[in-house]
């Protein structure tokens, strides 16, 4: 029987891989319960979790009928209305889809995008510490990032921004049945308010992905009001989401391991390879959506049968060490890198090439402004957020230099204190790439 595993807890992702090898010591693929979703297996594997995500057509995100298979019952209309997107799509619907905003990103030029992407991080690298010292770079860095590329991406006005980084903090928020139908409210206001900028790229055209949208949509692209809607929530909502929180994620492996981040400072060409490597280490996003099994099967020896509802395991993928050697090290030259933190086969992430350009960027332009940012407090005093699937640090106090951590919930300790140095590494510590 597979060991319960609480994968909203801090002990979870405080050592994912610990809790993952308890659950494939019970096999390749393990039943259990899942937050929000209910009765599911997972997958524990490479192997595994590479079949589901390439078979498509044993391994389907709807049943016949229309059913996600991540709604459950109780979820309000509104939910399946913004479900109606590629991510919850099966051929030939998700190509239908995939196709349409494809077009628009090639239209955009992803890649030509990273001189302005480095200019946003520069800015906010700059303005970290604007409101004093400690400063959360969850809120004053991670987040505002990604979003304001996205938003741009968009062509969604700047004015704006601060709306939706209160829906990002809403959406970060759900850990439960309760949160989940606090959400509705910002979910039908981040609705409304990207049906009202449809409407004005089908009036007035503009600059930006939502006006790209509206050309191909004109040009003949197959897509329903409802699925323009949804698909322009997707790309708000996971254009910005799982980047906020590998760029934190990164940011903490660093500063709890100063020598990696001196190590990365010497030579800023490694960043590239580093953020691979955080990719498949920091596994911001967890596990995949749930999927019917369509036949009676057996996945990895395991005997599934038709209408279970099997979840692919991201984070265990990435530390199978069938695949990957020591998979439980940090380590920044880890090649090759197999990861799959980008998933595989048809529903392979749209947005890899922006995350990868935006970790990259967020990574140097914070530590060529800061060389020496230090945590603020203990590692064992960060904390994630109890979100199921997704592993989120809920705050990050850093500081401009490496000093003493001091425990900022002790009334006594004053947020003024000075800097320490703390004693500099071996000689060996800095040029190991690896913990």
């Amino acid at each position: 029987m597979a060991p319960r595993i609480d994968f909203t807890s801090d002990t979870f992702f405080r050592d994912p891989p610990k809790g993952i090898a308890a659950l494939r010591a019970s096999g390749p693929v393990v039943a259990t319960r899942f937050p929000l979703i209910g009765d599911v297996w997972i997958t524990t594997t490479h192997d595994a979790t590479a079949e589901v995500l390439k078979d498509g057509t044993t391994f389907t995100l709807r049943k016949e009928d229309g059913e996600v298979a991540g709604l459950r019952w109780w979820m309000p209309k509104l939910v399946t209305t913004i479900a109606k997107n590629m991510l919850t799509m099966d051929e030939p619907d998700h190509t239908r889809l995939r196709s349409i905003v494809d077009e628009a990103f090639r239209r955009r030029a992803i890649v030509a995008m990273e001189p302005r992407i480095r200019t946003i991080a520069d800015g906010l690298a700059d303005e970290l510490f604007a409101d004093g010292s400690p400063a959360d770079l969850v809120q004053r860095y991670a987040r505002i990032l990604p979003l304001s590329v996205i938003c741009e991406l968009l062509g969604l006005p700047p004015v704006d921004r601060p709306r939706f980084i209160a829906w990002a903090n809403a959406m970060s928020s759900l850990t439960n049945v309760v949160s989940f139908f606090r959400l509705m409210f910002a979910f039908r206001k981040m609705r409304s308010y990207l049906e009202q900028q449809l409407r004005l790229a089908r009036a007035q055209g503009g600059e930006g992905l939502i006006a790209e949208l509206v050309q191909v949509e004109r040009e003949g692209g197959q897509i329903t009001p409802d699925e323009m809607v949804s698909m322009v929530f997707l790309l708000l909502a996971a254009g910005s989401e799982t980047t906020t929180h590998l760029i934190s994620g990164s940011v903490y492996e660093l500063l709890r391991n100063p020598a990696l981040r001196d190590w990365l400072e010497q030579n800023r060409s490694r960043i590239a390879l580093a953020v691979e490597e955080f990719l498949r280490f920091v596994s911001p996003v967890q596990f995949s959506k749930p999927r019917y099994v369509r036949r009676d099967i057996e996945l990895a020896g395991v005997p599934l049968k038709r209408g279970d509802r099997v979840m692919v395991m991201l984070a265990a993928a990435n530390v199978d060490p069938a695949v990957h050697e020591q998979p439980e090290r940090l380590d920044l030259t880890r090649k090759p890198n197999r990861h799959i933190s980008f998933g595989t086969g048809i529903h392979f992430c749209l947005g890899h090439q922006l995350a990868r350009i935006e970790a990259a960027c967020a990574l140097e332009a914070l530590f060529v402004r800061w060389p020496k940012l230090g945590l603020a407090v203990d590692a064992s005093q960060i904390h994630w957020r109890k979100r199921p699937g997704i592993r989120a640090i809920a705050k990050l106090p850093v500081v401009p230099a490496d000093r003493q951590p001091v425990d900022l919930s002790d009334p006594t300790t004053s947020r003024s204190q000075p800097n320490t140095e703390r004693p500099s590494s071996s000689g060996e510590a800095a040029r190991s790439p690896a913990i």
